[in-house]
């Protein structure tokens, strides 16, 4: 176990940080600083989600602690850490979504891994779900290198935007049912936010549940009845526009790449490449 009060060199960096990172200290692309508010409980998380912009929301969701097993969690994680990173901070906060404002492209995942984003700092970042996901991103077009390290590697995504249901590292990969609920509004308000949004991406059923659930609560016309996720799979969901007129969002499914999916062949390149080209088409 790392003493949290030990500042430790960031890798890309070389910036000492204590482990959680508190908000502020620079930690590359921390969107927060010391006068964030910090959500503590589901109704606060409810209030500043509720009028945010884009930047406000990163900021407010890297410093939620409104779910108490889960910032446990987190923490824990970031204080014992894996051997191979004893050496190294841990991030230890909420991982908020990256990518552009205009994205037209949004990929919904489950929750940050452990050592994973909980460790760089950035969703979908430095565990082999992430080497997966942006190898198949920049293979589509929609990002600038195909490897993500750290928070601060340089990867930029091209109109598209990732994001996480849970916005902690659940213990097992488990978030509760309430702790999903507790976590939704920073989701319904950051795909109220994303207006050029054509195609959403939902990597496993977690995540295909999670992008139905908000879009129906946000008032988007979902096909009757509900439909059913599988590699490939497709719905055509319904929204206002401006101006009164409505306009059609894809909803596409993938298999989560995750290495129990991508070990066993489950979820292959070429089986990614098809959901990630397909959705640039739209983009």
């Amino acid at each position: 176990m790392t003493d949290p009060g030990v500042l430790l060199p960031h890798p890309l960096t070389g910036r000492p940080f204590a482990s959680p990172v508190p908000p502020g200290t620079g930690w590359p692309g921390d969107p927060a600083d010391t006068t964030t508010p910090v959500a503590a409980t589901a109704a606060d998380v409810h209030r500043l989600a509720a009028d945010a912009d884009l930047a406000t929301l990163d900021a407010a969701v890297s410093t939620c602690r409104a779910c108490p097993r889960l910032v446990a969690w987190r923490e824990e994680v970031a204080t014992t850490k894996r051997a191979s990173y004893a050496g190294e901070p841990y991030w230890g906060r909420p991982a908020p979504g990256f990518g552009p404002s205009d994205a037209r492209v949004l990929v919904v995942g489950l929750a940050p891994a452990a050592n994973g984003a909980n460790r760089t700092g950035r969703v979908f970042t430095g565990d082999r779900s992430g080497d997966w996901l942006y190898a198949g991103l920049h293979r589509a077009g929609l990002a600038n290198q195909p490897t993500a390290t750290h928070a601060g590697d340089g990867l930029e995504l091209l109109g598209t935007r990732v994001v996480a249901t849970v916005r902690c590292a659940p213990p097992a990969n488990k978030p509760t049912p309430a702790e999903r609920d507790t976590c939704a509004p920073w989701l319904h308000r950051e795909l109220t936010l994303l207006t050029e949004v054509r195609v959403v991406v939902a990597l496993g059923s977690f995540g295909w549940d999670a992008a139905l659930r908000t879009c129906a609560a946000l008032g988007w016309a979902v096909p009757r009845p509900r439909p059913r996720f599988g590699h490939g799979a497709e719905a055509v969901l319904t929204r206002a526009a401006a101006g009164g007129a409505s306009e059609e969002v894809t909803l596409l499914g993938c298999y989560h790449p995750s290495q129990q999916n991508t070990f066993t062949g489950k979820l292959t390149e070429p089986m990614l490449d098809a959901v990630l080209g397909r959705a640039a088409s739209f983009a």
